[in-house]
């Protein structure tokens, strides 16, 4: 149904009657061309004759001069708003002149003259990262393959952690700054691997190696004024190549065994030298101690010589006779010969019997 057909009045109802005269009940239309969308005939042609009509006036005649400054301010009103752009909060702004460093912006609105001036953002507190060596489980690549200080090949994959530093070096001193860090990376941690022996770098010497590397990363990246700090410099893997992991396995085990060798021995050893130091601290401390009774008894025996000699004689008896079996007789009115019974020397107490008979 075509829109302008009335005869149907739609879901809106019928539009008011006309009054006598021509004159309708709604609002009069505004002068000049319809705000009605086109019909399905209206083309490029009828834009531009619309736009010739507004341009000329009724008359058709020179154009107003109205419409020329109107026009002339649109465009500039809009070459000046195209100078205007927004920093973000981790971003900056670096502005040139004919391609020469004007200022640098921070974040906010900021105008620059266009066609005159060029803006170049650079995000200074983002977080970058670049990768040396692939990803592990990829294919292995000769970037990752390094000879170590002892003269092995090692497998090793890293990542660099870096942020912007100086926006106006970062922009005109480097052209690829990706490129630029990962081959800088690449140059340090291989003279740093090249004077460190392979068992470090796959064991406990990781940390070491990741410090000196990014020493020497920083330096190097301060020599050619890049405006670029790195912040971290983290070993992913590290091990030996692929063809001579079984190889490399063997020899690792054949260290261990000699190692666990080497300590057992040394455990042993320093068993029997503590064995010996405490021998020795015993058989010390018992002659001092019996030098100490000796000379206890000799201070007696000097004060009372016979009293001594009847003690030592009596404790003397005492541990002879303690374990032996005996058999005590009153000689005293005695004179004819004493017979015992034969198990007058049995012994009484099987275990001093087994004592003596050893």
């Amino acid at each position: 149904m075509p829109w302008n057909d009335n005869a149907n009045p739609g879901p809106w109802g019928s539009p008011p009657p006309e009054k006598p005269g021509g004159a309708s009940r709604g609002p009069k239309r505004p002068s000049g061309p319809s705000p009605r969308p086109p019909g399905p005939g209206f083309s490029f042609e009828e834009y531009q004759r619309r736009f010739n009509d507004w341009l000329r006036g009724p008359g058709g005649g020179r154009p107003r001069p109205r419409a020329i400054a109107m026009l002339v301010a649109g465009a500039v009103g809009l070459f000046v708003l195209s100078g205007t752009y927004v920093v973000q909060p981790n971003e900056q702004s670096v502005v040139t002149t004919f391609g020469a460093y004007t200022r640098t912006a921070g974040p906010g609105l900021r105008y620059h003259l266009p066609l005159i001036e060029r803006v170049q953002k650079v995000p200074v507190t983002a977080l970058q990262r670049t990768d040396v060596g692939g990803v592990p489980g990829a294919e292995q690549t000769d970037e990752s393959l390094m000879l170590t200080g002892d003269e092995n090949i090692v497998d090793l994959s890293f990542s660099v952690t870096w942020r912007v530093s100086d926006p106006v070096d970062y922009v005109f001193n480097i052209k690829d700054p990706d490129g630029a860090v990962k081959a800088v990376a690449e140059s340090a941690m291989r003279e740093v691997v090249g004077h460190t022996a392979l068992q470090p770098l796959i064991s406990t010497g990781r940390g070491e190696v990741q410090q000196e590397a990014l020493a020497l990363m920083q330096q190097m990246l301060d020599s050619y004024g890049a405006g670029i700090r790195v912040d971290e410099v983290q070993i992913r893997n590290a091990g030996p190549p692929k063809q001579v992991v079984e190889a490399f396995r063997e020899v690792a085990t054949a260290q261990q065994n000699a190692e666990s060798a080497v300590n057992v021995a040394k455990g042993e050893a320093a068993r029997i030298v503590q064995a010996a130091i405490g021998y020795r601290a015993q058989v010390t401390r018992e002659a001092a101690g019996e030098a100490a009774r000796f000379n206890q008894i000799y201070e007696e025996y000097r004060q009372a010589p016979a009293v001594t000699r009847e003690r030592l004689y009596i404790e003397t008896m005492q541990r002879v006779l303690a374990n032996s079996n005996k058999v005590i007789v009153d000689g005293k009115n005695t004179s004819a010969p004493i017979i015992l019974p034969p198990d007058a020397f049995r012994p009484k107490n099987p275990q001093a019997a087994t004592g003596a008979s050893q």
